[in-house]
C-alpha cells in the first residue's frame, strides 16, 4: 500500500462545508415545512436564509475553483467501464471482486460516481437553487409583476423545493454508503479529511502509466 495525494485543502474544505450545510438546510427547512419543532418557525426562517446565502458563495467559489484549477475535468462523463462499474456495485462487491477502475489524482471519480456527481451539479443543485430563490423572493416577483413567475402558484413552488431536498437527502444516503466501499469502511472518509488515501503499489503503477499515456494524447 501506498499513500497518495488525492485530495487538495480547497477542495475537502468545500466538500466538508458544502455537507454540513445542506444538512442544515434540511434541518432548518423541515422544520418551517413543520414536520418537527427545534429552532421555533421564525430562527428557523432567518438561519435556512443565512445558510441558503452561505451556500451560494460557496458554490460561486466552487465553480471558479473548479474551472481555474482544471478539476471540472473530473467530472466529464464516459461511457468507458460504466457497464463494469455498476456490476461492481451490485455484484462484485460482495464476492471481494477487484475494483473495475483506477483512482488517482489526475482521476478521483470512476465513470458511474462522475456520471451521478455531474447530474447533482447540473440538475439537482440548479433546481433546489431556483426554487428556492423563488419561494424566498415570491412577493418581490408578484409585487413587480414579473412575467412567468408570478403566474406560478407558490405551492407548486414550495411542493418542488420540498421534493428536491427529499431526493438530496436520499442522494446523501446513498453518498454516504458508497464512503464504505473503499479498502476499508472509513478509508474514503479519512482520505476526504487528511487529502491522503491509501492505494494499492501495482494500482499506483498503473495509474501513473495510464496518466502518462493520457498526457501523451492531449500532447499529440
Amino acid at each position: 500500500m501506498k499513500q497518495v495525494y488525492i485530495y487538495k485543502k480547497f477542495e475537502r474544505f468545500w466538500h466538508w462545508s458544502q455537507a454540513a450545510l445542506i444538512l442544515f438546510l434540511a434541518l432548518t427547512g423541515f422544520e418551517i415545512h413543520g414536520s418537527f419543532s427545534l429552532l421555533g418557525f421564525e430562527k428557523a426562517v432567518l438561519f435556512h436564509r443565512i445558510a441558503s446565502y452561505l451556500l451560494l458563495a460557496l458554490i460561486a467559489f466552487s465553480i471558479f475553483w473548479h474551472f481555474t484549477t482544471g478539476e471540472w475535468k473530473q467530472y466529464i462523463p464516459t461511457i468507458s467501464k460504466l457497464k463494469e462499474q455498476i456490476q461492481y456495485y451490485t455484484v462484485g462487491i460482495f464476492k471481494n471482486a477487484p475494483h473495475p477502475t483506477i483512482k488517482s489524482a489526475r482521476k478521483k471519480l470512476n465513470p458511474l460516481q462522475a456520471m451521478t456527481y455531474l447530474g447533482f451539479k447540473l440538475l439537482m443543485a440548479p433546481v433546489m437553487i431556483l426554487t428556492g430563490l423563488l419561494y424566498l423572493y415570491y412577493k418581490t416577483f408578484d409585487v413587480n409583476d414579473i412575467i412567468v413567475v408570478s403566474d406560478i402558484p407558490l405551492e407548486w413552488i414550495a411542493w418542488a423545493h420540498t421534493l428536491g431536498a427529499w431526493l438530496l437527502m436520499a442522494f446523501i444516503i446513498v453518498h454516504v454508503y458508497m464512503t464504505t466501499t473503499g479498502h476499508t469502511v472509513t478509508t474514503n472518509i479519512k482520505a476526504m479529511i487528511t487529502g491522503w488515501e491509501l492505494l494499492e503499489e501495482d494500482e499506483q503503477k498503473d495509474s501513473e502509466t495510464n496518466e502518462v499515456d493520457e498526457i501523451k494524447k492531449e500532447i499529440s
